[in-house]
């Protein structure tokens, strides 16, 4: 089966880069907490030794990249990549001595030599890829043999619950389609898409499956602050200031639904899986 084929019912998605900002990249960087907590999920799958030489693609502000950068210490390196500048400008911040971050695309690898990475991970990211299969020819190059690719990514077969909240807030709100959240994420696949891509891809010893993430949300902006900034401004439309006011107060409605004794408590679903570029290529 062609890796085309493979595709051909994932939803597509034009993602506009130029949609971020200063102040979303900062927002993210202090509301990221979700996506570094089960990105930890993901690097306990891989468990990165000291000395090994790590790839973080979609490294975001670093937030995953420096814990990683400390687990491979002192010889160990986390090399990180991002499309997003204003990203890319807080990471190079951490001052993680072993840890290097550079703008750059799943898609093209080129700056780095082949067979260069012990590890190389996708936190959250491999929805937002484009091009997937060149995305994954590209791992698979630049990984020794016997190196290790883990992601996560969303399961399109099962929409986070914020997803659907959001959009139905948006039509209790009286929001235009024009402006309208999705109400899944788009360009996420199927576990079964998903490892179809890794095998035609030429990897092998993929495991896999969907993993249920509960998040507390305090309040609706704090959901709505993680939407948008996670999404890099790509998941809900600008607002004007009476829609954005009925938005929060009909998305806070409906999160009370889903009150606890220990909070708002809202379930993601992610495909986490690893897999392993061949000792003989």
């Amino acid at each position: 089966m062609s890796q085309t084929h493979l595709l051909d019912s994932v939803p597509r998605r034009q993602v506009n880069f130029n949609l971020d900002s200063p102040e979303l990249a900062e927002t993210y960087d202090r509301v990221g907490v979700r996506q570094f907590n089960h990105g930890k999920q993901l690097i306990a799958d891989l468990d990165p030794q000291p000395g090994e030489q790590v790839l973080d693609i979609g490294s975001g502000t670093g937030l995953l990249g420096a814990y990683v950068a400390e687990k491979v210490s002192p010889n160990g390196r986390v090399f990180g990549i991002d499309p997003l500048p204003h990203r890319v400008d807080i990471a190079a911040r951490k001052g993680q001595p072993n840890f290097e971050v550079h703008v750059g695309r799943a898609e093209d690898l080129s700056q780095f030599a082949s067979n260069s990475f012990d590890v190389v991970y996708l936190n959250s990211v491999f929805h937002w890829v484009e091009d997937k299969p060149k995305a994954l020819a590209e791992i698979f190059r630049v990984l020794k043999p016997g190196g290790r690719l883990g992601l996560n990514s969303g399961d399109a077969e099962r929409p986070h619950q914020s997803a659907t909240l959001l959009r139905d807030a948006a039509d209790a709100a009286g929001i235009p389609a024009d402006k309208q959240p999705h109400g899944r994420q788009l360009g996420a696949v199927s576990n079964a898409q998903l490892q179809a891509l890794i095998d035609a891809a030429g990897f092998s010893d993929y495991r896999g499956g969907t993993r249920t993430i509960v998040d507390t949300v305090p309040h609706a902006q704090d959901l709505l602050e993680w939407s948008r900034s996670s999404s890099f401004g790509n998941s809900l439309g600008k607002f004007d200031p009476s829609e954005e006011t009925r938005f929060r107060g009909a998305l806070q409605t409906k999160l009370e639904a889903y009150r606890k004794p220990e909070g708002i408590l809202l379930e993601r679903y992610l495909i986490f899986i690893t897999a392993r570029k061949p000792r003989a290529s």
